[in-house]
């Protein structure tokens, strides 16, 4: 299949302030570090990892809310480090976003009409009527399941599960080409998930998209995603199509964080010992493996050596030196 965007050994560090008044001192925090991935056209990537993991980072620079240090990101051929004016606007036209909470992502003095219209009022104003634009708007909502008395509204007048509903119509009215969730169901009850998966399932299918989805919910990104890597301080540990990775789980995290997931049947042995400790801060990483301080497994080699993300089976990649 074509190869819709590429992430080229992507690294991000952010400076933190470490003290000094006259002459300020500064550490470098490795959010993300040397990070290679492509997504194809029509595919379901899913990011998994703890928090402070470097997984939305990686969606703000994707959306050029944060400028690489260094690496490249490729969409459709073009790196988007070096778009600008008319580039600029057509790349932000087909990359779209929905936050993971939809009621602060939602404008509260803004009627949903002119919410969902806004992208479309800066992007083809010049070229569409208003007629046209609210016409769009109608059969955008209507697409996501909600009707047109719903237009006179404000955010606060909609429960949750709708305001997730508009923000996916907000989304989706320029009939992007790449759509970034970043934990779109988690601010969610329970009992609408299910809704709002089957929604963004359906339009995938009918708009022909290609979604990057952040999550926590291992169980929601089997679900639905196509392919999946889980990235432990900045680094992928394992990638590959989502059901061989579930079926097949190789790297000692990978397993770990499968095996943290509730179980349905009480008193049912883990497979895989519970992790000990917390997540490294990225500011001080461990050397070799960033995972080798929690690790049951870590031998001498796993401390001094980084394992390379290496195929280890037709499109399934483990960075683990035991693998």
């Amino acid at each position: 299949m074509e190869t819709l965007l590429e992430l080229r050994n992507v690294v991000k560090h952010f400076p933190v302030p470490a003290g000094g008044v006259i002459r300020r001192r500064y550490k470098i925090c490795k959010a993300v570090d040397d990070v290679s991935f492509s997504v194809e056209k029509g595919a379901c990537f899913g990011i998994a990892g703890e928090s402070g993991s470097g997984k939305t980072t990686i969606a703000k620079l994707i959306l050029l809310l944060e400028k690489l240090t260094s690496g490249s990101i490729i969409y459709e051929g073009k790196d988007i480090q070096d778009l600008s004016g008319q580039d600029l606007m057509w790349y932000h036209g087909c990359v779209q976003t929905i936050f993971q909470d939809a009621a602060s992502s939602l404008n509260p003095r803004m009627r949903i009409k002119d919410i969902v219209s806004e992208p479309l009022e800066v992007q083809k104003g010049k070229v569409l009527s208003k007629n046209n634009i609210c016409a769009r708007t109608e059969e955008i909502l209507g697409k996501v399941g909600l009707g047109p008395d719903n237009l006179r509204k404000y955010p606060h007048e909609l429960s949750g599960g709708q305001k997730q509903r508009v923000a996916i119509a907000y989304a989706i009215i320029l009939e992007p080409s790449l759509v970034i969730l970043d934990e779109p169901v988690s601010a969610l009850d329970v009992s609408i998930r299910a809704q709002i998966l089957n929604l963004l399932a359906d339009i995938q299918e009918k708009e022909s998209l290609t979604y990057i989805i952040i999550a926590h919910d291992l169980a929601m990104l089997q679900h639905i995603t196509t392919h999946i890597a889980v990235m432990y301080l900045g680094r992928i540990v394992e990638m590959g199509k989502t059901e061989e990775v579930f079926s097949n789980p190789l790297h000692p995290y990978t397993k770990a964080l499968f095996a943290a997931v509730p179980q349905p049947t009480p008193g049912k042995a883990r497979k895989t010992a519970e992790l000990k400790g917390e997540i490294c801060s990225p500011i001080d990483p461990p050397s070799g493996c960033r995972f080798n301080p929690r690790c049951p497994y870590a031998i001498t080699e796993c401390r001094e050596k980084t394992p390379l993300l290496l195929e280890v089976a037709p499109g399934h990649q483990v960075a683990c030196t035991l693998v």
